[in-house]
Parts: structure tokens; sequence; C-alpha cells
């Protein structure tokens, strides 16, 4: 016979797993909400860097063409779908339906983010060289971005997406770690926040191409720069039971694309974050 009849408590109450489950990069570019059709076409115009003109020898005005460039981001559709039987939200532990509802707005909101960093990755102005980040990368970025006419006083629009080995070379350099330099803005409607500095908002990004690597991809450029179609009336967030198999699921389903709009607005900032992971 046993002396004790020990027991096994588990909290009803579940923990989330560590996963991005927001989209960070929706609210630093250009949106379009589509209704419908299957692209979205943005305009970008300007006069093509036209000069003034004097008058003709016959006294009339040399006329020109503004240019007017179309660029299209084409649609594609998204989802995930998670499926549990009865069973298993009988026995589990924790709000299985909960969980459910929560990781399939997570895939998603994760896959726009993808499709944001897959357009930057194809700018083509960069920084040279991967070296850890420092002051210097920093000024040659806007340096850069000021010289394709990219406007640096206009603050609310210049983004810094950086990995966190970025954002820990950062840390060590004084005007950007210490609060007499820093203002830290949230945006609006987000549940993450950016550090403005040096007339950027900083938003550190853990899935940005090569991030870990001696060659992470990092990106100073404008809202102007990236366009990002999404069909914000379908978006379908959706979940029910089916009686006849006994199972339950949750779906989200979204219709999305974005498209590089200027490379002149982008900076790839390329850096080594090697040493800044698990040993």
């Amino acid at each position: 016979m046993a002396e004790t009849a020990y027991i096994t408590q588990y909290r009803e109450e579940f923990i989330a797993g560590f996963e991005d489950r927001q989209s960070r990069l929706r609210s630093t570019v250009v949106t379009e909400a589509v209704i419908k059709g299957s692209q979205a076409v943005f305009l970008v115009a300007d006069s093509g860097n036209a000069s003034a003109t004097t008058r003709g020898g016959d006294g009339l005005l040399t006329a020109r063409a503004d240019d007017n460039e179309q660029l299209t981001a084409q649609l594609a559709e998204w989802h995930d779908l998670v499926r549990k039987t009865g069973f298993n939200l009988f026995a589990s532990q924790g709000d299985q339906r909960r969980i459910m509802q929560m990781t399939t707005m997570a895939v998603i909101n994760r896959k726009m983010d993808d499709d944001i960093i897959a357009q930057l990755d194809t700018a083509t102005n960069d920084t040279g060289t991967s070296a850890t980040a420092s002051l210097d990368m920093v000024a040659k970025s806007l340096a850069i971005l000021g010289n394709n006419f990219v406007e640096l006083s206009d603050e609310d629009n210049i983004f810094g997406v950086i990995t966190p080995g970025f954002h820990a070379y950062l840390m060590q350099v004084k005007e950007f770690a210490s609060s007499d330099y820093v203002e830290v803005k949230p945006f609006n409607g987000a549940a993450f926040r950016a550090r403005r500095w040096s007339g950027v908002n900083w938003i550190t990004h853990p899935r940005l191409s090569g991030v870990g690597t001696a060659t992470e991809k990092c990106y100073l450029y404008h809202r102007n720069s990236v366009g990002h179609a999404v069909d914000t009336k379908g978006l379908d967030i959706d979940a029910g039971y089916d009686g006849e198999h006994q199972y339950s699921w949750s779906r989200v389903s979204g219709f999305f694309g974005s498209k590089l709009l200027q490379n002149a607005g982008v900076v790839q900032m390329k850096h080594d974050g090697s040493a800044y992971v698990a040993a």
C-alpha cells in the first residue's frame, strides 16, 4: 500500500510561445486597401529631374512631359488553417480554441512582413562590405538617401529596420542609447514601439534576411519606396465546428502583395551580426 498519492497540477491558462504575432512593417510602407482585383498599381510621378529652360529663339517656351511610372503589386492568396478533434480539445491543457485563433492570425501577419522584406531585398543601394553597426554606417546610409533626393527631414516617414544584432551594436553608441538624444514614439494602433533617433524610426525585426549571420540585410528607407496592397475587407477570419466529424477549426485568409516602388529610397545596410548569436 502506497504511503502517498501525489498529484500533478496543470495550469489551465496557457503561456504564449515566443514567435512573431504581429506585422511590424505594414505601418512603414505605402498601403492600398484593394477591394477587388488580382493586381494593385501604384503610380510614382515626378519631373524626371528636368531643368528649367529659357525661351527659345522663336520666343516660345519649351514644353516637357512629366515622368509617370506605374508599378504593379501582384496579389496572391495566403491561408492558415488549424484543426483539432473534439478529443484533442477535451484532453488537452489550456484553451485550445483560443490558441488556434491566436496562432492563425500570427501566421498571416508574419507572411505580410515576409512579403515586404522580399521586396526590400531587391533594392540595390547598399553600404558595401558587411560590417558591424556603427554611427558611421548610419550616417553613410542617410547620406545615400540624401544624395538620392530623399527628404531627410520627413522624420515620420523614414524607417530603419534592423536585426537584434544591429540593435545591440547601436546600443553601444552613446548617441543612440542615451535618453538625451532619443525620442521614443509609439505607432498608432500597433503593439510595438519604435525608437526615433537621428531622424529615423528604428524597428528591430528578428526575421530579416540573413539574421544571425555575417551577411544580415538591414534597411534604411522612406515610406514611399515600397507599396503593400491588401484586401482589408476581404481579410477573412473564421472559426467553426464540424459536428459530423467532431472537430473544431480556425482559419485566416488574406489576399495581399508588395512592390518596390523607388529603389532610390532604400539603402541596404550590410551587417555582420555573427558575433551576437548563441554559442
